[in-house]
């Protein structure tokens, strides 16, 4: 998974949540939270569904990198690559 790949994912996430969510000009180190207005169990379902699209695991340690799309997307691709390496021995 590549970063514009991830990006992608973030933006579905959010949208789950968020149906009308705009990303057009939307800085990509600016808060989600603030930004969507996401309260801590929109945040849940949006971490949630975040997980389900890059088909990883997502947990609590992880929030604090989650509040930004870079961050959620630099994520996503640290997890993929994990499990690559994981998957290649």
């Amino acid at each position: 998974m590549n970063h514009d790949q991830a990006k992608a994912f973030v933006r579905q996430a959010v949208q789950r949540v968020v149906p009308d969510a705009d990303f057009t000009g939307l800085d990509p180190g600016v808060s989600l939270r603030d930004t969507f207005e996401l309260d801590s169990l929109d945040f849940l379902e949006f971490v949630e569904a975040l997980a389900e699209l890059g088909g990883t695991e997502l947990t609590e340690d992880d929030y604090p990198a989650l509040d930004t799309w870079d961050g959620c997307a630099a994520r996503l691709v640290a997890e993929a690559s994990a499990s690559a390496q994981e998957r290649s021995g």
